[in-house]
């Protein structure tokens, strides 16, 4: 689930423009999405620069490299793991390729887009027209994912697939810079105005005066496939995706567990940070009064992401201290935005039995996880997941809870809402209608 940001300058003077650090600040607001790699590569008079390395965005670039990076145009990326690295292509044109997702050309996320680079620059270069190109691309490559591609025609291109599994928005600061981002939430960042989304199967091309936009002939609506884990998990709560409010779908989600999945507790406790929106939701349907019941330590680890069960146990510990004074006693609404293992769930109700919870009522706001992303998401494969060798009874002792509930897939749809057809469902085990 890399987070991608592509930021461009329109109109005369625009070489003038150092766009590194601006570029360095979205990928601040995208770090959540991914923590293992960070990259920005600018394009100015003399060609590409290029920074990356392993880590979280402010360990990756210092001050000096920020100061000192030429370059006019930018793209930046952060993954989720550190063989996700941007293509470079140098022949038959030079350009670099970042992207989101899996297209399916080979095995290999890496390899899958090294093949689709490699691909594009054929296209491009055979029609010297990138808006076709890409659309040749788009039409030829199936899969789940959106790109960027920064030419050294001084373009930048960006597209999503045609079922739209992956999302990427438009911004702009007035007629100065156009942007394209994973997130709105980005754009907000860069104090940029939200323009719009970019739709299934569409291209957009930023040249120096204009921003063109081109639509796949074979897209139709019936193809839409939008990821449900962007809105459970992978985006930012202040974000909006395809038009779609992530809060108010996390807060919808909690209202619809709570008659879905009701329960006689004394306080509700949301798992910082996705999970504090399911818990004002699940409150105010129920009744219970919702609760700050942990304090995070550190910068914000997103322990679903990594990449062993030591980090994320660590992850937790070191992210999630229970305050006692909110649970010592009580019986416990305890909601959580997903369960892969059920390892860190079991660690965290530990923890809150010991910091004197009475009962411990776990509360999912996504359905069970039964199958891996074919589009790239970090999930484990199929033997690693709780929910296909465990009913809800069983990962209630498994986990060490008094009660345990997922809500139900067409929850999740009335949630987001759209309908089954609308979305993709697989990591739930539930293909399309």
């Amino acid at each position: 689930m890399p987070g991608l940001i592509g930021i461009y300058p329109f109109g005369l003077g625009r070489e003038n423009w150092r766009l590194a650090r601006f570029v360095y600040y979205s990928l601040l607001a995208l770090q959540h999405r991914g923590q293992e790699l960070a990259a920005i590569i600018t394009y100015g008079d003399d060609g590409f620069h290029k920074l990356f390395g392993e880590g979280f965005a402010d360990e990756v670039f210092n001050e000096d490299a920020l100061n000192t990076m030429p370059g006019f145009i930018g793209i930046g990326y952060v993954a989720p793991s550190k063989e996700q690295h941007p293509v470079f292509i140098e022949s038959p044109v030079r350009m670099v390729l970042i992207g989101d997702g899996k297209p399916s050309l080979e095995n290999s996320v890496q390899d899958s887009w090294r093949a689709f680079g490699e691909l594009f620059a054929d296209e491009l270069s055979r029609t010297g027209d990138s808006l076709k190109a890409a659309r040749r691309v788009i039409e030829e490559v199936d899969g789940g994912y959106s790109f960027m591609t920064l030419t050294e025609n001084q373009e930048l291109i960006a597209g999503r697939d045609v079922h739209g599994v992956k999302p990427l928005e438009i911004g702009s600061l007035g007629f100065d810079l156009g942007a394209v981002a994973s997130e709105s939430s980005t754009l907000d960042v860069l104090g940029m105005e939200h323009i719009a989304h970019i739709k299934p199967g569409e291209v957009v091309r930023f040249d120096p005066y204009s921003i063109e936009k081109s639509q796949v002939k074979s897209c139709n609506e019936p193809n839409m496939n939008r990821c449900s884990f962007e809105y459970v998990y992978l985006a930012r709560p202040d974000s909006v995706i395809d038009g779609i409010s992530v809060y108010s779908v996390r807060e919808r989600i909690g209202m619809i567990l709570a008659k879905e999945r009701s329960v006689e507790a004394d306080i509700v406790i949301g798992i910082p940070e996705t999970a504090i929106p399911f818990s004002l939701g699940y409150s105010r349907v129920s009744g219970i009064p919702a609760s700050l019941g942990f304090v995070t330590t550190g910068r914000k680890v997103r322990t679903a992401i990594k990449p062993s069960i030591f980090e994320r146990l660590m992850g937790v510990q070191l992210k999630l201290n229970p305050i006692r004074c909110a649970m010592d006693g009580r019986d416990v609404v305890l909601i959580d935005d997903s369960v892969v293992r059920g390892t860190t769930l079991r660690n965290t109700v530990w923890n809150m039995k010991r910091r004197g919870a009475r009962r411990i009522h776990v509360r999912i706001g996504s359905p069970a996880i039964m199958a891996s992303c074919p589009y790239g998401i970090e999930i484990p494969p199929p033997d690693e997941l709780i929910a296909r060798a465990l009913d809800e009874r069983e990962i209630a002792e498994v986990v060490g809870a008094d009660s345990f509930a997922f809500l139900s897939i067409d929850g999740l749809c009335k949630a987001i809402g759209l309908e089954r057809s609308e979305l993709c469902l697989k990591c739930w085990g539930c293909e399309k209608r």
